[in-house]
Order: C-alpha cells, then sequence, then structure tokens
C-alpha cells in the first residue's frame, strides 16, 4: 500500500509531470501540475474521488516527479511521456498517425499531383491536411479532370513512349510524349494551387477571360475547354457548406454517453470544410467532457508533424488554455488561438461537429452492443465458460501461386483491431501450396508472439478446411502454443454464405450454425475481412511485381538507356527478341552492356 502521508510533505509545489506506478513497476498514468504537491494531495484526499480514480489509487505504488521550468514544459513532457509509454489509464488516441495532403512535385519540369501521407522530404508544395485518403482522392480526382495534371510517378513518366489511359479519358495532357508545351502545363500547375489554396474565384475569372479571348481568336474548342473548367468550379464552389467564410481552422466538437466519449474534428481550410474525422478516446477516470477535450487537444497536437491551424474552436471551454496556446505557439512558431465562444459561420461549424459527434457515437454504441451480443452467441455455440475476448482469422491469396500473401486479422469485443493486424509475404515454398503457406504465416506470427510482442487470440480462425485446421494444429504444437482455441471455417457443400461448417479441434466435431446465428455472422464478419485484408496485400504485391522492368536491375542501365530502349524497339518483348548486336545498335548501348542485357533478360 502507497503511504502517501510520508511522500506528500516531500513534493516540492514547482511545476512538473508526475507518473504513477503500480505493484509490477508498470506505468498507470502521467499528469502535469502547476503545483505538484496540491495535484497529487487531491488524489488522496478523504472523499470526493469518482469510483474510476479510486480504483487508480488503490493500485498505486509508487510515484515519480519530474520538476519543470514551467506549466507550459510540463504539458509538453506529460504528452511525450503519454505517447512513448501509453499509460492505461490516460486519454489515449488509437488512431494517431499523420493526415495525408496532396503534394504538388516542386523539381519536376512537369510537376506531378499525388497523395502524401509522412514525413515532407520531398521538395515541392504540400496541401492539406485532409481527415482521411478518400478525402485526398476527391480533391485529386476533381483536379485531374479539371486541369488534367498528371499523377504517374517519375519512373513511369520518363519511360513512356505513348500516352497512357489518364491522356485518353481526358485526365491527363500527356506531356510525357509532349503532347502540350511546358508554357500551358505550368498555366494549368498554377491554377491547381490556386484551387488548393481558395482562390477558386480568381481562378473563374481568369478562365473567363482567356475563354474570351479564345472564342476572339475562333479558337472555339479550347474556349469550350476553358468553359468546361469554370463550370466544374462553379459547381463544386455551389456544394461548399462553408461558403462566404474564410480562413485555417480546426473544429472540435465532444459527445459523451455511458462512459464512451467521441470527439469530432472539422478541418477547414481556406473556409472550404475539406472533410470531417471522429476519434474515440479511450479512457478509464470517468473524465467530463471539458475534462476530456482538454486531454485530447495537446495529445492530439503536440509532440508530432501534425499541421496545426491558426485556431482550434471547441464546444466545451479548455482547461488551463493560456497554457495549451503557449505550448502550440512554441511547436508551431507562431500564435495559436483556441477559442470557445463563437458567432456566425464558426458557431455553425462548431454546432455541425457537436451533433456530428453525438450521430457517430450514438452509431459507434449500437455497434458495439450488436457485436457483443455476437461475442457471447459464439460463447454459447462454442460451450465456453468464458466470453472470448479477441479473436484472430488468417487466410491466404495468390494468383495460381503467384505473390502469395497470407493475411491476419484480429477482432476483440470492440470490433477490428487493424494496429494488430499483419500481412505475411510468403517466400520459398511450392507455387500454390497453402498448407506450407498456411504454416509458414502461422509459424512466424506465433513465434513473434511467443517472445511477448502482442496478445495471444482466444479463438484463431483458419479459413479453410481439415487440411488447412491440421496444419495450423501441428504448427501451434511445434511450438507450444497452448490454450488457444483453433476452428477451421470450411464453406461446406454448397460453398455459399450460411452454410459453413466450423471444424472445432478441441472437441473434434464438425458444427452448423444457423445461416440467422449472430456467432456465424461474426465468424463470417472475420473471415471476410481476413479474405479482403489478404486479396488487398496479394494484388499489390502482385502489381508491384509486373510493373518492375526486368532491364531496371541491369548494372549500367539507367533511366536514359531504359528509355532510349524502349523508343527504339517499342517495348519489352520487342527487346526481348532482339540480339545482342540489335541491343547494341541503341544510341548509348555498347556491346558490352548489350550482352548483359540479353543475358540477364534470356536467363529468367
Amino acid at each position: 500500500m502507497f503511504d502517501s502521508k510520508r511522500f506528500l510533505p516531500t513534493v516540492t509545489r514547482k511545476p512538473g509531470v508526475y507518473q504513477m506506478f503500480d505493484a509490477d513497476g508498470k506505468i498507470l498514468y502521467v499528469g502535469k501540475a502547476k503545483n505538484l504537491r496540491n495535484r497529487l494531495s487531491s488524489y488522496f484526499r478523504a472523499s470526493g474521488l469518482t469510483a474510476k480514480t479510486m480504483a487508480l489509487v488503490q493500485r498505486i505504488h509508487n510515484i515519480e516527479v519530474t520538476v519543470t521550468r514551467s506549466e507550459t514544459e510540463a504539458l509538453v513532457l506529460e504528452q511525450s511521456l503519454i505517447k512513448s509509454q501509453r499509460p492505461p489509464y490516460n486519454v489515449m488516441l488509437k488512431d494517431d498517425k499523420g493526415y495525408p495532403y496532396i503534394f504538388l512535385s516542386g523539381r519536376d519540369t512537369y510537376p506531378r499531383i499525388a497523395l502524401h501521407r509522412g514525413a515532407k522530404r520531398k521538395k515541392g508544395q504540400y496541401f492539406g491536411p485532409f481527415p482521411n485518403a478518400s478525402s485526398v482522392r476527391d480533391s485529386l480526382n476533381f483536379l485531374q479532370k479539371t486541369f488534367r495534371i498528371r499523377s504517374c510517378e517519375n519512373s513511369v513518366f520518363r519511360n513512356r513512349s505513348r500516352p497512357c489511359l489518364q491522356y485518353q479519358i481526358q485526365r491527363c495532357t500527356a506531356p510525357c510524349v509532349d503532347f502540350i508545351s511546358e508554357e500551358d502545363y505550368r498555366q494549368d500547375v498554377r491554377h491547381a494551387e490556386m484551387f488548393l489554396t481558395g482562390k477558386s474565384d480568381a481562378i473563374a475569372r481568369e478562365l473567363a477571360d482567356e475563354m474570351d479571348r479564345a472564342s476572339k481568336a475562333l479558337e472555339f474548342e479550347r474556349a469550350a475547354h476553358l468553359r468546361d473548367q469554370i463550370s466544374a468550379l462553379r459547381r463544386l464552389q455551389a456544394d461548399q457548406v462553408a461558403e462566404g467564410s474564410s480562413g485555417n481552422v480546426d473544429v472540435l466538437g465532444i459527445a459523451s454517453v455511458g462512459g464512451s466519449s467521441c470527439v469530432h474534428i472539422l478541418f477547414v481550410r481556406q473556409g472550404r470544410i475539406l472533410g470531417s474525422r471522429s476519434y474515440f478516446p479511450d479512457e478509464r477516470l470517468g473524465l467530463s467532457t471539458v475534462e476530456l477535450l482538454s486531454a485530447f487537444i495537446p495529445q492530439f497536437y503536440l509532440g508530432n508533424q501534425r499541421e496545426v491551424p491558426r485556431e482550434i474552436l471547441t464546444s466545451e471551454p479548455v482547461d488551463d488554455v493560456e497554457v495549451l496556446q503557449q505550448a502550440l505557439k512554441e511547436q508551431s512558431g507562431r500564435e495559436i488561438s483556441v477559442v470557445h465562444r463563437l458567432r456566425g459561420n464558426r458557431a455553425t461549424w462548431v454546432t455541425m461537429a457537436q451533433q456530428a459527434a453525438e450521430q457517430n457515437l450514438n452509431s459507434r454504441t449500437a455497434a458495439q452492443q450488436k457485436l457483443q451480443n455476437r461475442f457471447e452467441a459464439l460463447q454459447e455455440a462454442l460451450e465456453l465458460e468464458q466470453l472470448p475476448e479477441r479473436l484472430e482469422c488468417f487466410d491466404i491469396s495468390h494468383s495460381s501461386g503467384e505473390a502469395t500473401v497470407a493475411s491476419c486479422v484480429v477482432f476483440d469485443t470492440g470490433g477490428p483491431v487493424k494496429s494488430d493486424y499483419r500481412r505475411f509475404n510468403i517466400e520459398n515454398i511450392q507455387a500454390g501450396d497453402d498448407y506450407a503457406a498456411m504454416g509458414q504465416a502461422l509459424k512466424r506470427r506465433y513465434t513473434r508472439l511467443s517472445s511477448g510482442e502482442g496478445k495471444f487470440p482466444n479463438i484463431l480462425l483458419i479459413d479453410g478446411g481439415k487440411g488447412q485446421v491440421r496444419q495450423a494444429v501441428e504448427t501451434l504444437n511445434e511450438l507450444g502454443v497452448v490454450g488457444v482455441q483453433i476452428i477451421g471455417v470450411a464453406k461446406g457443400t454448397t460453398r455459399k454464405a450460411g452454410f459453413e461448417v466450423l471444424h472445432v479441434v478441441s472437441t473434434n466435431r464438425e458444427l452448423v450454425l444457423a445461416a440467422d446465428s449472430p456467432a456465424l455472422h461474426l465468424i463470417q464478419q472475420v473471415r471476410d475481412e481476413a479474405h479482403r485484408f489478404a486479396i488487398t496485400g496479394h494484388r499489390q504485391r502482385r502489381d508491384k511485381k509486373r510493373r518492375e522492368s526486368p532491364l531496371e536491375g541491369i548494372a549500367g542501365v539507367g533511366a536514359a538507356r531504359r528509355r532510349a530502349l524502349l523508343r527504339h524497339f517499342g517495348g519489352l518483348q520487342e527487346i526481348r527478341r532482339a540480339s545482342v548486336d540489335d541491343l547494341a545498335g541503341v544510341e548509348g548501348i555498347s556491346r558490352k552492356l548489350a550482352q548483359d542485357i540479353y543475358s540477364t533478360l534470356h536467363s529468367e
């Protein structure tokens, strides 16, 4: 038992960070305080604590404090410790990866436009952030249709000898084969930049002037193209919810019901709502909406590469807002305002975010209750003593043995645990041997789990019949894994959904559940997700392999020589048919290099 009476008099009254540990030395909670002694004393008062806070206090075995020079420094350190140690009693964000951007390359003669996520190392312009990849793709789709800027990788662009499909469907002007001048292409790029920075009205005026000039010069085809661009811009403007306002703003609304919470964020850039995203923070202390939002904001913005707008609008007041604003200022290098009381369009945005948070929380709560019912039905169907809390499912995908990929998906009573999903590129097996592929994937996965990389599941689902199940049993026995229930999910004689046959290893029996069974619906949901995840990984691996030119692995054959070969012969098949003398006849290809190319292409 922690001796608070002896500990508290030794604690300083200066600002700092405190860390609470249990009897095993594991972190429980990280907090900050303007006055460390006063804040820590509040945990050990005789009354006024919530049941969840009391549960935390009863587990405390040790407290460590770190004194800082200011409360702002304490806030930054607190967020750093939360992100690195992930204490169970702190507010945690399950999905904390950076947001996607639209990237416009800066060094290319003909710049490309593309989705970008991660560190901004490439030279060029970054527009965003967008709430998700689909929002980026919607904007890219509009930009390609309207301004026809290329999106292809530079390796593809440099090696084109004729226009690709994007040109045929009028989403690119084919600069790769000089179908557009550099000056005209740069004009299209400039218009795209103006659109992405919120200057749609200015673009429309420019395009209208150009359309008038084209009409007077009797360039009716160009005038029609300009007219279509103007129409597309006007239609997009008419669809904008935030029309009539401006600025870069994040808008946060929060809702909380029955111990679950949702924070919904609207992303507004140049007065235009780019999209929105909901977060469902995991917290165990029963915080109020004000306390939860006050904990959410610094964790969301501090200590990462996420862009912070000049204004953050909130549906609830934020505790210690001056300290938060100072920390955001020090990170971003400019003034940041966190505002609660609002009017006009900004108040409308906050109301939208608040209503979205309430709606999404209600939907999630209903979905979780349905999922909980499915887990309980599975427990009953399998006659288990305890409710299974974690399921894993494996599936194999390939095309006639090519680019074999195994998938592992994980579900708990809250739904998919995507951070624990894994894919395995299967190597060194006979093409099409699904048993060997399954064995390799299971061995790699459960070797890592045995070494402490993750949690073991209660139930392991295998998408397959008795052969696949037998392979799973042998692999787990070989690794000494016990306590995992193995179930094979076979399609049955009709091979239709609803008629699956379950091979239950622990009882050595076959089980057929009713088509309307919630337990079967859970198994189908997990199985289908494993199938989707495996197919996606297989297609990515297969397509990457097929996109790679065999010329790329030959020493001395760079982009310029590959382009020369493709232009000379018209394609890879003709290059394969060429003799050493034919290859040596290409400008820049020596006879020795021609021999290397010929040997490589004919040794496959």
